[in-house]
C-alpha cells in the first residue's frame, strides 16, 4: 500500500491490543506474527493465558524487547479470568478498555510506532464496565483530547471515507452539513499527505442522490451544498473530483483517477471496498495524533477457538500501521 521508507534511529514496534479475548483476536495475533516475522515488528498487549494452546511466546517488559523477539512478544496485562472462546465475560471488560489506553499511551510517548486494535464487543464493555462510547473510534478520540476523527477503510485497490457512519439511511440528509463534510475532506487530504506519503492527493467525492442528483431532477443536495463546497476547496488548491455518481466511481479505470473516495453514507463506501477485498480491508482512524489501524471485521464469536479465523485483515492492518507510522516519523524528521 505504501513504499519502503527508511528513517534514522531505532524504529519502535507497533502496539497490538488483544481486543475481546473471547473473540478471534488472540488467534489471529498469533497467526499474524508467524506471517509477518521479520517484516513488521509488533508486540501484543494482553494476558498470555488467552493465547491458543501451543502458541510459543516471549513475555516482554518493554516494547523495545519486541524488536529482538523470535516468538510472539507479549506485554502482559492481567485479566481476571481465563478466556472462554465465544463467550464474552463481564470480568474482562475493564481490562480490555485499559489495554487500549495503554497502547495509546505508548504510541503517544514514542514507545510504540503505531496502534493496531483487535476487535472489541461494545455491548460486553458497556455491560461489564459501563463503557460510554459507541466504539473504538470514539474512545480513541476521547483519549486524544476529543480530536476530530474520520474513519477510512483501505485496501490495495481502494481507500474510502464515509462522511456519515452508523446512522439510519433516513437520517443521512439531515446529518450531512457543509461544515461536517468540509472537515472530512480536509482531514482526509491531510492524512493522505502525512500518513500515506501522497504529496498531491486526488480525492473523489460522491453525490448523495442517484446520478449525483441529475441536475436537480433527483435531489438538490449536490447543487445546494456539495458542489459549492467543492468549488470553495478547489479555490484553495485541493484536487477534488465531483460530486460524482456513486455507481460509476468504483470500477478499475475510475479508481485509477483518485487516491481516496469520500462517500456520503456507510454502505455507499463499504459495499465497494468489501466487494473488492472482503478479507483484506483495513479500518484506519484519521485525525488522531498517533496512527491507529484495525482489521475490518468483528470478534467472530461463532468461530473463536476453532483455529479457522483468517488473519489477512489483521496482517494488512499491522502492515499499514507500520508504513503509516514510518511515513509520519519521516515527516517529523524533515
Amino acid at each position: 500500500m505504501t513504499g519502503d521508507r527508511r528513517v534514522s534511529g531505532t524504529v519502535p514496534p507497533v502496539a497490538l491490543t488483544m481486543g475481546e479475548p473471547a473473540g478471534i483476536g488472540p488467534e489471529i495475533a498469533a497467526k499474524a506474527f508467524d506471517l509477518l516475522r521479520g517484516e513488521v515488528p509488533f508486540f501484543l498487549i494482553g494476558d498470555p493465558r488467552h493465547l491458543p494452546d501451543g502458541v510459543v511466546f516471549t513475555q516482554i517488559s518493554h516494547p523495545d524487547q519486541a524488536l529482538e523477539a523470535t516468538t510472539l512478544p507479549i506485554l502482559a496485562h492481567d485479566f481476571k479470568t481465563p478466556r472462554v472462546p465465544g463467550v464474552a465475560q463481564a470480568e474482562h471488560a475493564q481490562a480490555v478498555i485499559d489495554v487500549i489506553a495503554k497502547a495509546v499511551d505508548m504510541a503517544q510517548n514514542g514507545q510504540a510506532l503505531a496502534v493496531c486494535t483487535n476487535p472489541i464487543n461494545k455491548k460486553a464493555l458497556k455491560d461489564g464496565a459501563g463503557f460510554a462510547f459507541p466504539g473504538h473510534t470514539e474512545y480513541l478520540s476521547h483519549l486524544a483530547d476529543d480530536a476530530d476523527v474520520v474513519m477510512m477503510l483501505a485496501c490495495d485497490e481502494l481507500r474510502v471515507v464515509p462522511a456519515t457512519i452508523h446512522i439510519a439511511l433516513s437520517e443521512v440528509p439531515k446529518a450531512l452539513s457543509k461544515g461536517g463534510l468540509e472537515q472530512v475532506i480536509r482531514t482526509t487530504h491531510a492524512a493522505l499527505i502525512r500518513d500515506f506519503a501522497v504529496p498531491a492527493p486526488r480525492i473523489a467525492v460522491a453525490g448523495l442522490n442517484p446520478h449525483a442528483g441529475e441536475g436537480g431532477g433527483m435531489g438538490m443536495d449536490e447543487i445546494e451544498m456539495i458542489a459549492p463546497l467543492l468549488d470553495d476547496l478547489r479555490s484553495e488548491g485541493l484536487d477534488l473530483l465531483g460530486p460524482l455518481p456513486a455507481d460509476t466511481m468504483f470500477h478499475a479505470s475510475a479508481r485509477a483517477g483518485y487516491d481516496a473516495a469520500i462517500c456520503m453514507y456507510h454502505d455507499q463506501a463499504l459495499i465497494p471496498i468489501k466487494t473488492i477485498d472482503f478479507a483484506g480491508g483495513v479500518n484506519v482512524t484519521l485525525g488522531l495524533p498517533f496512527v491507529r489501524t484495525s482489521p475490518d471485521h468483528g470478534t467472530a464469536y461463532d468461530i473463536a477457538g476453532t483455529g479457522t479465523a483468517d488473519a489477512t485483515s489483521l496482517v494488512n492492518a499491522l502492515r499499514m500501521a507500520h508504513h503509516m507510522g514510518l511515513a509520519r516519523r519521516q515527516e517529523s524528521q524533515t
